[in-house]
């Protein structure tokens, strides 16, 4: 199985690597993704995209997968990957488009003609907890818990050093028994915000779209925002418009870092192990 090609690609530092079942037929066992994600002996990135996916129902349905082998519900970043994989591949040739993942359909948007401004509908937030007191480790924050498909944490506080000790306590507290994102949040003026991103099934995270999504819906729901917000993360910057009943459109740029082919040294390892 030589030649098995995959696509790589970075959204604010957030890498990615997409696989296409058209052009790679190496299975993505748990076992498999944590080894192309390992960064000293695989090809290292964030997570995989893969799609589209062939018998889907949906128009170009995806899969998202962390990079301890777990899949995500949801990615924004991914998503905005996955649009310019597809637009750069000529699966799709009009914007918007639709993308769909757990059986979601979101309209993606190429913003410019190199395509590396990518606009991707991220779906409706649904708050469960606003600004609500809870204990980690007898630290007690407000707390605000939410939703954009997959689960979010995020605290307002200007210590954003903290993530890397708050980061795995959080995601694994026993209030959130499926884990959770986490997002440490420096409200900077009424459309700028500086977020800090431990990932669920990632850990410590340069950028993630769906982090930024939550984090900006949560300024805007304490009043501390109004939309457009313009979110600074590590690996650069994003732009959430949200409209009055929620739902999010992310905006941010996309670069493509090449296309390869998995060597057969290491084909023959992910084709061999265990399924």
């Amino acid at each position: 199985m030589s030649g098995e090609r995959f696509s790589k690609y970075q959204a604010m530092g957030n890498d990615m690597v997409v696989i296409d079942p058209a052009t790679c037929a190496i299975p993505l066992t748990p076992q498999n993704i944590r080894l192309i994600c390992d960064r000293h002996f695989g090809v290292g990135a964030d997570g995989i995209c893969y799609g589209p996916l062939p018998d889907a129902l949906l128009p170009n349905t995806m899969r998202f997968f962390n990079p301890d082998g777990s899949e995500a519900e949801k990615s924004g970043n991914g998503l905005r990957v996955f649009a310019r994989y597809l637009w750069d591949a000529g699966v799709v040739t009009d914007s918007p488009f639709p993308i769909s993942i757990h059986g979601e359909a979101l309209a993606a948007r190429v913003l410019d003609k190199a395509a590396r401004q990518m606009a991707i509908e991220m779906g409706r937030l649904e708050f469960t907890a606003v600004n609500h007191p809870m204990t980690f480790n007898e630290q007690t924050f407000p707390v605000t818990a939410v939703s954009i498909g997959n689960p979010h944490c995020v605290i307002v506080t200007d210590q954003l050093e903290q993530i890397h000790t708050l980061g795995p306590l959080i995601e694994n507290a026993p209030q959130f028994p499926h884990r959770t994102n986490v997002q440490l949040v420096k409200i900077i003026d009424r459309h700028t915000i500086q977020i800090e991103i431990w990932e669920r099934g990632a850990g410590y995270t340069l950028a993630s779209g769906s982090s930024g999504s939550a984090a900006a819906g949560t300024a805007v729901r304490l009043g501390h925002c109004a939309s457009p917000v313009t979110v600074h993360m590590p690996g650069g910057t994003a732009q959430v418009f949200l409209d009055v009943a929620w739902r999010v459109e992310l905006v941010g740029e996309v670069t493509a870092v090449y296309q390869a082919a998995f060597a057969p040294d290491i084909t023959k390892q992910l084709v061999t192990s265990e399924h």
